[in-house]
């Protein structure tokens, strides 16, 4: 039962144990908001690659996806906790804003 309940928990392992994830993370908190071709110029990474962990990021809830059209936006979600924690950990880590 507790292994169970340790393994559905979101771990700051899992979310910060990618360098693509981190990446797309990095230029988000700095934009706030991109669609998908300005992630994938951003990070270097291919559109499979980068859309997997913005669907993981989506899951989290540290961002969140808008639809116009044909055309994707992410959105770095500064009204959650963690997601303005992670973005302020950027921050200070970065030391360039």
């Amino acid at each position: 039962m507790i292994t169970k309940t340790i393994k559905n928990k979101k771990r700051i392992e899992d979310l910060m144990g990618s360098r693509a994830r981190v990446k797309i993370l990095k230029s988000l908190a700095i934009n706030e908001e991109l669609t998908i071709s300005q992630i994938i110029s951003n990070t270097k990474l291919n559109y499979s690659c980068a859309l997997k962990h913005l669907n993981y990021l989506k899951m989290v809830d540290l961002i969140q996806e808008k639809k116009f059209g044909r055309i994707k936006i992410f959105r770095y979600k500064l009204e959650n906790m963690r997601a303005r924690s992670l973005k302020k950990f950027i921050e200070i880590w970065e030391g360039d804003f």
